[in-house]
């Protein structure tokens, strides 16, 4: 009987569900939620498509191989810290292969310059003889006549160490000397690059424009040469970073000439204009190599699209905020760590425009294609940059990317 009861009871039911005879059928009134029920893509495979589709066009054949490079770990350099009591540093280095790559240059440099000069006598003496420069020769002074406008930023106090192409090997964390400073500092060593294109003469006035979180700041007092420096970044919780960086590697009698804001960087000639004699403008970017392996705070993220879109124009705004906070004479170097031209080459281009068209400001772009000479045993360079130098990754020396352009107001 139970049985039964429930039989009817389950008839009934569909009864009452059946349409009437005659009668239009419903529509079934449960519409299925494709936007919550689809797979949700990762940013970092966006990320991917996004640069299969553009740098595959701009690197050509090289692309396969950076692509591979930027999916694999990433290669650092460990920067000295001056100011800690770490002598047996560079020993201790040496002994695992490391070499310093900067003082690596700068004698590369001195033996080109050497031979330079003996070329020139050779020269000399066999122009009665009607024979001319060597090949060797010709290179050599070539070379050597390319280099000089890094002579004295090479010259500087900066050592980098980094392990030969090739070798992944990992450097051991910093350690704390009797003070509590960090004997070195972790970081890309094509990072440096920028500074040392910078060329920070002694007692400059520097503004670190988009300072956060310290790795470029701490290599511009590396060079000892700040006659002050203004460290700036618009995040308050990244400034608290680079707080902590300056607190880890350097005294307070430095940290006393390093004055540390959080204003808005495309707001900065209002704050202080032309007064500065070197300007570092490291702008936000899509973080190449962090937006194709990290979710964590990926731009690529579908929320942020409108943001990563806006980029070219934040990064043009903060570079014309540079320039104007640069003195008459003074240096700007603009850089990113992505290889997008359009927030490389097409932001500086843009710039020039600006700053003659809204401004009357005339400036002169630096040739630093001797980067990629002196430089080229440590990091892959991309020839064919119109504008500046692009750092590539690359499976035996994975750096990068990093692209730096040097500007100069006339």
């Amino acid at each position: 009987m139970a049985a039964l009861g429930r039989r009817g009871r389950a008839a009934g039911a569909l009864l009452r569900r059946a349409p009437a005879p005659g009668a239009a059928p419903r529509r079934h009134r449960h519409k299925e939620k494709w936007a919550a029920t689809a797979p949700r893509i990762p940013a970092t495979r966006l990320a991917l498509h996004h640069f299969d589709a553009s740098y595959s066009l701009h690197l050509g054949a090289l692309w396969p191989s950076v692509r591979a490079g930027l999916l694999c770990e990433q290669k650092y350099g460990a920067l000295l810290n001056n100011f800690a009591a770490a002598d047996h540093v560079p020993e201790e280095l040496e002994l695992l292969d490391a070499t310093d790559f900067i003082s690596e240059a700068s004698l590369k440099m001195q033996q080109w310059q050497r031979g330079a000069a003996v070329g020139e006598a050779a020269s000399g003496c066999q122009e009665g003889s009607g024979e001319g420069r060597t090949g060797m020769q010709a290179e050599m002074v070539t070379q050597a006549e390319m280099s000089p406008p890094l002579c004295a930023s090479i010259s500087s106090k900066i050592k980098c160490y980094t392990f030969p192409r090739g070798d992944i090997t990992r450097f051991r964390p910093a350690r704390p000397d009797g003070l509590g400073l960090l004997d070195y500092y972790l970081m890309d060593a094509a990072s440096l690059l920028p500074v040392l294109a910078l060329n920070v003469q002694p007692d400059d006035f520097v503004l670190d424009l988009c300072a956060a979180p310290g790795g470029k700041t701490l290599a511009l007092l590396q060079t000892g040469f700040c006659g002050h420096l203004a460290a700036n970044d618009v995040s308050v919780s990244r400034t608290k970073r680079l707080y902590q960086i300056l607190h880890s590697y350097v005294p307070r009698e430095v940290g006393d000439t390093v004055s540390v804001t959080s204003y808005d960087g495309r707001d900065w000639d209002q704050v202080k204009g032309g007064t500065f004699h070197k300007v570092l403008v490291d702008v936000p970017c899509t973080t190449d190599r962090h937006s194709a392996m990290e979710e964590d705070n990926n731009i690529f993220h579908k929320r942020r699209t409108k943001e990563r879109q806006m980029l070219p124009m934040l990064q043009l705004q903060l570079l014309m905020a540079g320039i104007l906070a640069a003195r008459p004479g003074g240096a700007v170097v603009y850089s990113t760590c992505s290889l997008s031209p359009l927030q490389n080459e097409c932001v500086v281009e843009r710039a020039l425009d600006v700053a003659r068209a809204q401004f009357n400001i005339s400036l002169h772009t630096e040739d630093l294609s001797h980067f990629r000479t002196l430089f080229q045993d440590t990091f892959s360079f991309f020839s064919d940059c119109q504008l500046g130098e692009l750092v590539l990754p690359h499976l035996t020396a994975n750096f990068g990317p990093m692209y730096f352009c040097k500007l100069r107001r006339v």
